[in-house]
């Protein structure tokens, strides 16, 4: 009995090895998508998003700390043209080239439901944090928390948002000299 259970350690752990040393060569091999036109690793994209939404329904504040006026409202589009358009769109326009270049491909968060059908602290996680391996970069070091919020209200608020706000992310014509 004792060396069946010894020879089926030594099976599980000469299988662990063998796993962890294909892996090794998978990625060490350069056999591992790394272009971002490359098609995603087996089970990447359901791993990421299963590590993502478990961080973040632990750590998300549950809370606003502000309210979503109409002054907060046009604040988050100030800093969300600033900071987010560039990988997130504007309303009513066109993917930029660099939102078209990237993988994962950045939602466009002005199209569809966005996030709107997200808590505000679940986006407020992600703007602070940012999104490891997805090109999102965390603003907690360069924007204030109340610009957080901000943004992430206009975000959360992008279905129903009021003429002014809707005006101040419309982009402006260029002006040409004559």
């Amino acid at each position: 009995m004792k060396r069946i259970l010894l020879g089926l350690l030594a099976g599980v752990v000469l299988a662990g090895l063998a796993i962890v040393g294909g892996v090794y060569i998978y990625f060490a091999g350069g056999y591992a998508p790394v272009a971002t036109a490359a098609k995603p690793m087996p089970f990447e994209k359901k791993l990421a998003r299963l590590a993502l939404h478990a961080r973040i329904e632990t750590e998300m504040p549950k809370a606003v700390p502000i309210e979503p006026t109409e002054t907060n409202l046009l604040a988050g589009a100030t800093i969300y043209q600033e900071h987010c358009a560039v990988c997130h769109g504007l309303p009513g326009q066109s993917k930029t080239a660099i939102a078209a270049g990237m993988f994962p491909r950045p939602p466009q968060l002005f199209r569809g439901t966005g996030v709107t059908d997200d808590e505000p602290g679940e986006t407020y996680w992600k703007v602070a944090n940012g999104i490891r391996l997805t090109g999102m970069p965390g603003f907690r070091a360069t924007l204030k928390d109340e610009q957080l919020w901000q943004v992430s209200l206009l975000l959360a608020k992008a279905n129903e948002l009021p003429a002014s706000v809707k005006s101040a992310l419309t982009p402006k014509e260029p002006t040409t000299a004559k």
